[in-house]
């Protein structure tokens, strides 16, 4: 048996070993003639999986390690048999982490009072209910745009989208990309949204019309994008405009990466029946990697924002992008993942 993987993916080297044959690439390095005699494929976004890169090959499942699937055709796997795997909700915590930090962070940077605050979240999957739950803990107020959950739920709970922006004080985006998705923050988006509200890109970079948020900045609060169009070469003005801009990392963290890593072997191990990697998960290395146990009872915003900083000083991230932008792939690759926070 032989397996192709992203080399960038934490915690997989030698694991598959004792099986099979592992060819270890660049992600967006793989292509056609390393799969054309592979039996699986591990990837996470940067390697496009089409019929470009898979028609003449043997690959019968593609496992990535990430939370979409955006980069791999799915109807065309369907088509020619090629089961497709994702890590739905692996990096939940880290992004829900990353959401909070940057918002304490550029608060405290501004003098921007948080108490009494509205957050609005588009998108209530796995990132955001955990964003909703730790912002509801932190006393925030929220509303929660979420069309197909509201379908299959029924509307309690949920509102749409203008309501959304008209009232909430901080957009946060946590949808997948789809051509419903895909450009939805456009002008009408931000025209609609408060005077000084803050927003939040941390779901596909193409969620976003870049030329619209450019527009709407003079109107609009804090500006916090972690995703952005074409990756890896973001808009440079964009970036130099907005308050905190880092590198496709808000799901960076160790919890996250030892999910996202988990879920590709397992899906791989019960495929091909490697019954000892069926529960297989990656162990901590070092104790000081394990998740936190925070408790923000009694603090006010300025103790918190301190707290959650100690944990994740996100403008080391937004500095090291805007020293050298160029590096984007490389320091996602060299990321030191960060350990996520959690209540009782």
């Amino acid at each position: 048996m032989k397996i192709v993987a992203d080399q960038a993916i934490p915690f997989l080297s030698g694991v598959f070993e004792p099986y099979a044959e592992v060819v270890y690439k660049k992600g967006n390095e793989i292509d056609p003639e390393d799969v054309r005699d592979a039996d699986a494929l591990i990837t996470r976004t940067r390697t496009r999986c089409d019929a470009a890169l898979l028609a003449d090959s043997q690959v019968k499942i593609i496992a990535s390690a990430t939370i979409g699937t955006d980069h791999i055709d799915l109807d065309w796997c369907d088509a020619h048999g090629i089961l497709v795997r994702n890590a739905a909700g692996c990096n939940a915590g880290g992004v829900m982490e990353y959401i909070i930090c940057a918002i304490y962070a550029v608060a405290a940077r501004k003098a921007i009072k948080l108490e009494g605050k509205t957050l609005g979240i588009v998108g209530v999957g796995h990132v955001g209910k955990r964003v909703e739950s730790v912002a509801k803990r932190l006393g925030f107020k929220t509303l929660l745009c979420d069309p197909p959950r509201a379908a299959a739920e029924g509307p309690f709970g949920f509102c749409d989208l203008d309501e959304l922006l008209e009232k909430s004080d901080i957009v946060t985006l946590h949808v997948p990309l789809d051509e419903s998705t895909r450009g939805m923050a456009s002008t009408e988006f931000f025209r609609k949204m408060k005077p000084g509200a803050f927003f939040l890109n941390a779901s596909r970079g193409e969620i976003v019309d870049d030329a619209a948020l450019k527009k709407a900045l003079p109107k609009l609060g804090p500006v916090i994008i972690d995703t952005w169009n074409h990756e890896p070469d973001v808009d440079q003005e964009l970036l130099e405009a907005v308050d905190i801009a880092t590198p496709h990392i808000a799901g960076y963290s160790y919890q996250g990466k030892q999910n996202g890593t988990a879920a590709a072997v397992r899906a791989i191990a019960h495929y091909f029946g490697i019954v000892p990697l069926y529960e297989f998960f990656p162990p901590t290395d070092v104790p000081e990697n394990e998740a936190v146990k925070l408790d923000f009872r009694g603090m006010n915003q300025g103790e918190i924002a301190s707290v959650l900083s100690y944990n994740y000083p996100i403008y080391t991230d937004d500095f090291l992008f805007r020293l050298d932008p160029s590096a984007f792939e490389r320091l996602r690759s060299e990321y030191h993942y960060r350990r996520e926070f959690y209540f009782d």
